[in-house]
């Protein structure tokens, strides 16, 4: 009887602790300076997924949830703001310079800090297009850390996707005797010598796409603002080409691109998907998306992410 009690507790107490949430924000001192997470989840004994927001310098914590409501269902969600980035600055200035390497090693040193605050071996990665210079760099150097890593909009050859855009949109405004789109596109170089080109190329990438030449939440001002810290180190992500640099990949690695993609140029991602060397690998295509995925089509990417890539990485996990 005494036993038949005991093993009730203990199914209670299981229960019990597989029905408690997640809900809460601070900061990790990480490589030097405090930088903030957010962790959300409803149940804190699912995997953790870490998110590596875009820009650089592009915070999403704020609107999270728009896109994460169901992965925060089957994982324990971490948004984290990136130094010089949202509620990090605001803690904070970074104590170094910008280089890629520093956030490259953020991004490890968080990755650690994460799963042993959380007493696991492994997370899941997702990073989404300045995110993915990260994530790319995770997968390739400590494979061991991930279940699975998610590239969405991934920056593959990002020069070469620059180049495409830029050929291309001289070609149409060519054909279409467009001077002033003409005379705009002429001054851009890739790589970007300054943000000036960078908004002209953005600028009539977005009116290609069908978007509003200007608009409020892409000003010129903005850009040339966003160039000044971020410049430098975009255009070191960039230079990076993983069909040289990481040819092989040993964990699981999904690749999500948009049908209209033409920022990291899907025609890329899918030639890197069919190359790259892994122990499981898909591509998944989003055709009603440009570059912005999470924003467009956040029930297709979270629905993919829990019934197709958990199931295979996770649940029946030899990795």
């Amino acid at each position: 009887m005494k036993f038949l009690v005991l093993i009730i507790i203990v199914i209670a107490c299981y229960f019990k602790i597989q029905a408690q949430p997640i809900d809460v924000s601070y900061a990790i001192k990480i490589n030097g300076i405090n930088q903030w997470v957010s962790v959300k989840g409803e149940d804190v004994n699912k995997p953790l997924l870490l998110w590596l927001h875009g820009g650089p310098g592009g915070s999403v914590m704020n609107k999270a949830d728009k896109f994460t409501k169901e992965l925060q269902k089957k994982f324990i969600v971490v948004q984290w703001d990136q130094r010089e980035t949202g509620k990090t600055l605001s803690l904070n200035k970074s104590d170094q310079p910008l280089t890629l390497h520093l956030f490259q090693q953020d991004t490890h040193d968080i990755i650690d800090s994460l799963l042993a605050q959380f007493h696991y071996k492994k997370l899941y990665l997702v990073g989404h297009s300045w995110g993915t210079a990260l994530g790319f760099y995770i997968a390739d150097k400590y494979p061991g850390l991930l279940y699975a890593y998610i590239a969405i909009s991934p920056m593959i050859n990002q020069l070469e996707s620059e180049r495409v855009a830029l050929n291309m949109l001289k070609e149409k405004a060519v054909k279409r005797g467009k001077k002033k789109e003409i005379n705009e596109l002429s001054d851009v170089r890739i790589p970007f010598e300054n943000g000036e080109q960078l908004y002209y190329l953005r600028k009539w990438l977005l009116a290609f796409s069908g978007q509003r030449l200007l608009n409020i939440s892409f000003p010129k001002q903005f850009v040339l603002s966003w160039a000044s810290t971020w410049l430098t180190v975009f255009n070191e992500a960039s230079s990076i080409n993983l069909f040289e640099k990481v040819p092989e990949i040993k964990c699981p690695v999904y690749f999500f691109t948009g049908r209209k993609d033409y920022q990291t140029y899907f025609a890329i991602t899918e030639e890197y998907y069919t190359k790259v060397i892994a122990p499981k690998k898909q591509l998944f295509w989003f055709e009603q998306s440009g570059h912005t995925i999470p924003d467009t089509e956040p029930a297709l990417m979270q629905d993919i992410i829990i019934n197709e890539i958990l199931p295979k990485t996770y649940l029946n996990s030899s990795y």
